[in-house]
């Protein structure tokens, strides 16, 4: 099936986004950005090379020159680690380590830094400008994409989506209590909406998704619809 050229899905933290926007994608035959794999690419190796969140000239660096790649699972991909997509940073198999507690308690702080911002919604553009594509972020619809129909903003309460990061952390061996990935949730809300920078709103003509008692196949049937309009 033909649909949109682009496609944004925008959204807080454990909103769907990332789930929702790949099996759309799937469905449409599409290709598939999730933009936070990005800015926790950033944060990771700011973490393993010491450089501080706080440290602009530092991120924007390793923004720049990293070198950003996702690769669809295969079957066997699928059978080692889930159907998750693989998360390439110069050429280093990252996929686990971004999804960290140490970088789920940063990526909100390096996101907020402008250059880093800049430099990063650059790369995003131009995957947008090859057409085809669905993108998950924070900023896709306001922002790197203004243009894009759809655009989709998924909500959820705070509570139900620290059930679902705190499940999605409980399969992979997290020791962190609900209590804790609700508090940092509700930290990164508010710096993600509060940021001077491309601040996470919804934007002005997007269609507004409440999530909070929504199979993801019922979500994913409402963005099929919305592809399909004219």
């Amino acid at each position: 099936m033909s649909g949109p050229p682009a496609i944004a899905v925008d959204g807080p933290a454990a909103s769907g986004k990332t789930v929702v926007g790949r099996r759309l994608a799937r469905l449409l035959g599409y290709r598939f950005l999730d933009t936070g794999a990005m800015y926790r690419a950033v944060t990771l190796l700011a973490l393993e090379q010491g450089v501080a969140p706080d440290d602009a000239e530092g991120l924007t660096r390793i923004a720049k020159e990293m070198d950003f790649q996702t690769i669809e699972p295969t079957a066997s991909d699928c059978e080692q680690s889930g159907d998750i997509p693989r998360v390439l940073v110069n050429e280093r198999d990252v996929t686990t380590d971004v999804r960290s507690p140490r970088v789920d308690r940063t990526v909100s702080q390096v996101s907020q830094v402008p250059d880093v911002r800049n430099a990063l919604v650059g790369l995003q553009r131009e995957i947008g400008r090859e057409g085809s594509v669905v993108m998950v972020g924070r900023d896709i619809g306001t922002v790197v994409l203004p243009d894009a129909k759809p655009k989709v903003f998924l909500e959820a309460s705070a509570a139900v989506r620290a059930h679902r990061r705190f499940d999605e952390m409980a399969q992979h061996g997290g020791g962190t209590c609900y209590e804790d990935v609700l508090a940092d949730l509700r930290r990164r809300d508010k710096i993600d909406s509060e940021r001077a920078t491309a601040p996470l709103v919804p934007a002005s003509d997007a269609h507004r998704v409440d999530t909070d008692s929504c199979t993801i196949d019922e979500v994913v049937e409402t963005l099929w619809r919305l592809t399909a309009k004219p």
